[in-house]
């Protein structure tokens, strides 16, 4: 349970791989929020279409209606001027002035709950999540199963051969590993040495 200050604002991130429940927690929390009768928005990427356009919708197909948003300036202009709550769905799609922005509405004294991918394909830092994960004042990561040995999974394997960083898939593109069955995958000698370096920038 989250322990709520009072009179300020604040950023909570939602992280994990794929399946793990990450627009699920999302969307309950947005709820509790609208029992309270605070006024929500909930805003996602263009990008996402593969359920709903005008909702955001978890993979069990539990939804909120929602705006779905080309970039940031569109969300900045879809933004109520008096709303109290807000949350983003997929936000490792956004550029990194995403995370300045959701600042700027904690110091303002709004509740923003960001949820989202934090590593892609490849175990690799996802888009803003890693300065997310810096300035928020709550961070919730949560885990899926792996589906080849039941452990607990922290990644999202993709079953595509598709070498862009952005794919938006189901569990036909994509499947939640644990660290033992993702690296069986990805073997290091079959990740190219140009990626590795990636890596190694993103870590330091």
């Amino acid at each position: 349970m989250i322990l709520q200050p009072r009179d300020v604002g604040w950023i909570e991130v939602i992280c994990g791989p794929m399946f793990s429940g990450k627009t699920e927690e999302l969307i309950r929390r947005l709820t509790r929020a609208n029992y309270a009768r605070q006024t929500v928005q909930i805003f996602k990427p263009g990008i996402d279409d593969r359920y709903e356009a005008e909702a955001v919708v978890s993979h069990s197909q539990r939804s909120l209606p929602g705006v779905a948003v080309e970039d940031l300036q569109a969300l900045k202009a879809a933004l109520d001027p008096n709303v109290e709550v807000i949350g983003i769905d997929e936000v490792q799609f956004f550029d990194q002035e995403v995370v300045s922005f959701c600042e700027e509405l904690a110091d303002s004294g709004r509740r923003v709950i960001v949820a989202g991918l934090d590593q892609d394909y490849r175990g690799r830092p996802f888009g803003p999540m890693p300065r997310f994960l810096s300035v928020s004042e709550y961070i919730t990561k949560l885990m899926a199963i792996c589906v080849r040995c039941g452990n607990p999974a922290h990644r999202s394997y993709r079953l595509a051969e598709d070498p862009q960083q952005v794919l938006v898939g189901t569990d036909e593109q994509y499947e939640a590993r644990c660290r033992r069955c993702f690296a069986e995958g990805y073997p290091a000698s079959s990740i190219p040495e140009s990626e590795l370096n990636q890596n190694s920038s993103a870590e330091q």
